[in-house]
């Protein structure tokens, strides 16, 4: 038996690589993932998924005539592929209450600062990597949190530290954070979060 996992993408889909990756190698033991849901007809994230097999779908909110709609949608895809795990991973859409608490503790994001710094509402891809250089902190990184109502604001489940040099820009400080953290903490956290679901157990 496996957590069956869903991953919500947006875009290009490195994140969702990274946990592909470590599927395939064995190393997300607990949990697979079975769907893919974009809210982008050309996102590169669903070429990612179908050379690996899974399964894909698009469901744009910008397409559903209110989020009622678009939760409606949602909650028929899952519910069809028995999901009982949800990855946002570069997925540019905030779910709102009625989706969040039909999942309790099974949404999972990963957000490119070290929370509670640099997050919340307007937080999000280069932009965040653009405050941390003008704020001249020392060290960003990336967190993996729980999904609650509150933007950025679900218990935290893992964080990894990376530091800033002198010579970054936003993209290439976006770059190494996502090379050295976010692609090594999400498929960690993917397995653990996995595992706590076919043990009922908390894991954070």
């Amino acid at each position: 038996m496996l957590t069956r996992i869903a991953v919500f993408v947006s875009g290009g889909g490195t994140n969702l690589q990274a946990i592909l990756n470590e599927e395939s190698h064995g190393r997300i033991r607990s949990g697979k993932v079975v769907l893919v849901v974009s809210t982008n007809e050309h996102a590169g994230a669903l070429k990612r998924a179908e050379y690996f097999g899974v399964k894909t779908c698009v469901v744009n909110p910008k397409e559903c005539a209110s989020e009622a709609e678009y939760n409606q949608k949602l909650f028929k895809v899952l519910d069809e592929n028995n999901v009982n795990l949800i990855v946002l991973a570069g997925y540019l859409h905030i779910l709102d209450n009625e989706f969040v608490r039909r999942y309790p503790q099974a949404i999972i994001n990963i957000h490119p600062s070290l929370i509670p710094a640099f997050c919340g509402k307007g937080y999000y891809g280069l932009k965040v990597h653009e405050e941390v250089l003008k704020r001249g902190v020392k060290v960003t990184g990336a967190t993996v949190h729980f999904v609650n109502e509150i933007p950025d604001g679900g218990e935290i489940i893992m964080q990894r530290a990376v530091a800033i040099r002198n010579s970054d820009t936003p993209e290439i400080l976006q770059r190494r954070v996502m090379e050295k953290v976010e692609w090594v903490i999400l498929p960690k956290a993917v397995e653990l979060v996995s595992r706590s679901i076919l043990l009922g157990k908390k894991c954070y």
